[in-house]
């Protein structure tokens, strides 16, 4: 065995391995079963997870086997084996490789090592547990430090922490989650019938927009209910009992719709006029067949978990997708602002078309700002809490996709129409 020979690929490979994991936040905590399949990888990440004191690992390996692909190599099994590491412990173990002859993942100071495979042969069965004694969030890690091996296995893995010695499969950050959304679910209830109520009782005034946004407020609804009945079951038994199925349907149009009303919304579809041109079209077109890929990405990654080969691949898909929908829904808007500024010279109803502009440019401002919000500042903050308050991040990204009220539908005079029609003369605010 020449580890030597192949440590710059091996240091490459857990370069770039751990600064992507480090920055991607699991959404696995359940009881896991993974087939692993000729995979030579040096480093298969399996889980992260937050333990308490007394925190518990148990893993079972069965039906093991390997192969090489340089048919001189020299088996060895003491260069295979699982193991738990901190985040923290990455760039350290980078450093500690670079000093190291032979270096091997398992060797390494920083990690605690779980068992190796000296005791395997062919086809064997092997379990191993761990005691944590030190509370932190690991990630559970299989090394290979034989690279020409590809290894075929399967795995069985239970992460656990002790609540009055009842085993909670929920990690330490996640526990408060069942209850953090089932109040959201009281929230958007609420919200809902106070909605269904306000358009029963302005029904002259109700648009097509509103009913669909009545309708989102209800899949936001049975989105949480269902959360917090799939964490509920994750943390009692370690499986969800088919509400991650749930979860994932209203979460699906959950996806759909918002982006929906917000491209409906920004082209003015029922405030300003009651049909879309064609290139609003084409940006519906485009984001709702996006949405749906988004979300088939999103499935995979919360089923497979890092284990798998592409599981990288879709989180890189899933957060490209992204971006583009997000970028896509600023078009209607601007579209729409830069109309109602060119109309505002022509039609004579200056208060009208400066009512509307800056209800389109507060809107525009909100869309920026909770587009900012959810996928930049929350994932920040995130990474500077403790990971025993990871469910603070959820807490914050459903606060911000709580609606809030604003009525567009204001009565001017004629004195309003004249120091309009001076405002949207020398006020450039709403170019874009």
């Amino acid at each position: 065995m020449n580890l030597l020979s192949n440590f710059p690929k091996i240091h490459h490979f857990l370069c770039t391995t751990f600064f992507l994991i480090s920055n991607i936040h699991f959404a696995l905590c359940e009881i896991k079963d993974t087939h692993i399949l000729d995979d030579s990888r040096p480093m298969i990440m399996f889980e992260r997870f937050g333990f308490s004191q007394g925190g518990h690992v148990d893993i079972s390996v069965k039906d093991v086997s390997w192969k090489s692909k340089n048919p001189k190599a020299e088996y060895s099994p003491s260069s295979m084996g699982f193991f738990l590491a901190r985040d923290s412990s990455f760039v350290r173990i980078i450093n500690e490789s670079q000093h190291a002859k032979s270096f091997c993942l398992l060797s390494s100071r920083y990690v605690k090592l779980i068992f190796r495979f000296d005791t395997f042969t062919v086809n064997s069965t092997n379990n191993g547990s761990i005691l944590i004694e030190d509370p932190d969030e690991y990630n559970l890690v299989f090394g290979n430090c034989q690279p020409e091996f590809e290894v075929s296995m399967y795995v069985h893995t239970e992460m656990y922490n002790l609540q009055y010695g009842i085993k909670d499969f929920l990690p330490a950050g996640q526990t408060e989650l069942p209850r953090l959304y089932f109040i959201f679910f009281l929230i958007y209830t609420c919200l809902f019938v106070l909605w269904v109520f306000t358009c029963i009782k302005q029904r002259p005034t109700v648009d097509k927009i509103h009913i669909i946004m009545g309708a989102l407020l209800l899949v936001k609804a049975l989105k949480m209910i269902c959360a917090s009945e799939d964490k509920m079951y994750v943390s009692k038994t370690g499986t969800p009992h088919g509400w991650d199925v749930a979860f994932y349907i209203f979460g699906f149009f959950k996806g759909i719709m918002l982006f929906t009303v917000i491209v409906l919304i920004g082209t003015g579809w029922s405030f300003l006029k009651p049909y879309l041109q064609e290139r609003e079209k084409n940006v519906l077109m485009i984001v709702i067949p996006l949405q749906v890929l988004e979300n088939i990405a999103y499935v995979v990654i919360s089923e497979t978990g890092p284990a798998t080969k592409d599981w990288m691949t879709w989180n890189q898909l899933f957060l490209l997708i992204d971006i583009i929908c997000c970028c896509a829904v600023f078009f209607p808007i601007i579209w729409s602002i830069r109309s109602l500024r060119e109309a505002s010279k022509t039609d004579g109803k200056a208060a009208r078309n400066l009512q509307k502009l800056t209800l389109f440019k507060q809107f525009y401002i909100f869309v920026v700002g909770y587009l900012y919000f959810t996928r930049v500042v929350v994932s920040s903050i995130g990474a500077l809490l403790d990971y025993r308050y990871e469910w603070v991040m959820n807490a914050l990204a459903e606060a911000a996709s709580l609606p809030t009220e604003r009525n567009p539908y204001l009565l001017v005079d004629d004195e309003e129409e004249m120091v309009a029609s001076q405002i949207l003369q020398d006020d450039d605010s709403f170019e874009l």
